[in-house]
């Protein structure tokens, strides 16, 4: 008599559970925040669609490097998850995914990304252990720095700025104002993220613009933050030469900050979650979409 389905469906029913928890650790849908703009300076690089061999191995970089972030700054930031009442639910500090498992699952990550990265270029190559040591440097700067912000900015900038480099194969200046464009947006809303944790970071001694300027002033600096990252995206396509669906995006990503920042007021934060999420993710994916479009059509 073989064996009962239920016997069959159960190992593999913890499989998915299981791969289902590791992508919640790392908050896998929230590559919608990065991958776009890595798509945008490969687009650039190659004045529109790069090779596939080239997009295959910039996918897997990216998906290796954020997986390595984020599994670092899980387990290096276990205990103040456990600490704080909005993170002890992740998968860590609650005891779903031990820290053992985490680290073996972070080496991995890391395996991949500089794998890709030799897949891609030799510079890339080269460059992966300076994009690993800001992905491990952004956990502890909370620790010590309010311009932790700019850290992670820094780190999600990689992405335009590598897949530049994966493309072209050498470093120009002309990514740099879409490098920076991506650090102030992120910054930008990482400083709205920030207000959830005001309180807790004041009483377990840890650094964020919220705690240093309070809820009105973080609201101020996190506009003008997305002020300059849309200068810097208005003064990339014209660097780049773009035509009209370009500036048709740029005009989308303008509306979407507005209406990003109208979600959010001093005295009704209730609304970050979608200011945080949907707002950045339809950015991001817009400014990839739209120049693309913009590359195709004009060439």
């Amino acid at each position: 008599m073989g064996p009962q389905p239920y016997m069959v469906l159960l190992p593999m029913q913890k499989f998915i559970g299981g791969i289902g928890l590791y992508l919640r650790m790392i908050k896998f849908s929230h590559s919608v925040f990065a991958l776009p703009f890595a798509f945008t300076g490969a687009f650039m690089a190659a004045s529109g669609i790069p090779s596939p061999r080239q997009i295959f191995w910039i996918v897997i970089a990216m998906v290796g490097a954020r997986s390595a972030a984020m599994g670092l700054n899980r387990t290096i930031d276990r205990k103040i998850d456990r600490a704080n009442p909005r993170t002890q639910q992740r998968e860590i500090p609650a005891g779903k995914i031990s820290l053992r498992d985490a680290t073996i699952f972070t080496a991995i990550s890391i395996f991949i990304f500089v794998f890709a990265s030799y897949k891609l270029n030799v510079l890339c190559l080269k460059l992966s252990p300076l994009a690993l040591l800001i992905l491990i440097i952004y956990s502890y700067t909370k620790r010590f720095t309010w311009m932790s912000h700019f850290v992670l900015g820094a780190a999600i900038s990689l992405a335009p700025l590598g897949a530049w480099i994966a493309v072209r194969g050498t470093f120009s200046l002309q990514i740099t104002p879409l490098t920076v464009a991506v650090i102030f947006w992120l910054a930008g809303f990482d400083v709205l993220y920030a207000l959830q944790d005001i309180d807790f970071d004041r009483s377990y001694g840890l650094y964020s613009i919220p705690r240093k300027f309070g809820i009105r002033k973080s609201l101020i600096l996190s506009r003008l933050f997305h002020a300059l990252s849309l200068a810097l995206l208005i003064s990339t396509g014209l660097i780049f030469h773009r035509v009209v669906f370009y500036w048709i995006g740029m005009l989308i990503v303008g509306t979407l900050f507005l209406y990003e920042h109208s979600l959010v007021k001093p005295e009704d934060l209730s609304k970050l979650d979608m200011a945080f999420f949907n707002m950045n993710g339809y950015i991001s994916v817009t400014v990839a979409v739209f120049t693309l479009a913009d590359y195709i059509v004009f060439g």
